[in-house]
């Protein structure tokens, strides 16, 4: 249930360990990669007044795109097509929990980071992100890694996108 119970169980996670005193709840930041990078992006869109900012690594921001995407790739009734509509949920609710339709909602900074070469989840899903926060007047950032696919195969990008994520968190969440 994407943007639903798999969301608010990421944000429970968050608000036991606040419980505990471990950490402050006005300093949290959320950073994810494919579908966690979905995560962070309903994070913030979905849900808000959680994060500082967040961290998408080609994450998937609109759910009706990327079923139409599996769709054009390898059919109506394939087995990828089938996968990606049992966890989404039901076609007609996906604009309600997809962050790019959602970007005017948008409560704290976000970086989008992807892989030029991503086969998985399209470069488009992050472009599209960037342009809808843009829009809407949300603080955005972009690094696209050029010849790197989902898994940042490679590395020099892989390296790339933690100094970029790390440098990202600590401007919008410094230390101290």
């Amino acid at each position: 249930e994407w943007g639903r119970k798999m969301q608010t169980d990421v944000s429970d996670g968050l608000a036991a360990i606040v419980r505990t005193g471990v950490i402050d709840p006005k300093r949290a930041s959320i950073v994810g990669a494919s579908y966690g990078g979905y995560v962070a992006l309903a994070g913030v869109t979905v849900q808000q007044g959680l994060y500082r900012c967040a961290v998408s690594v080609a994450g998937v921001a609109d759910l009706p795109a990327m079923l139409d995407d599996e769709v054009a790739r390898h059919g109506g009734r394939s087995a990828a097509t089938r996968y990606w509509a049992a966890f989404m949920g039901p076609r007609n609710a996906l604009t309600t929990i997809s962050p790019v339709r959602l970007a005017g909602r948008a409560d704290a900074p976000a970086l989008l980071i992807h892989g030029k070469d991503d086969t998985v989840v399209s470069l488009n899903q992050s472009l599209g992100m960037q342009s809808a926060l843009k829009a809407a007047g949300k603080p955005v950032d972009i690094v696209i890694l050029p010849g790197e696919d989902h898994w940042l195969s490679k590395e020099e990008t892989r390296q790339q996108m933690l100094k970029a994520a790390v440098a990202f968190v600590e401007k919008h969440n410094p230390p101290k």
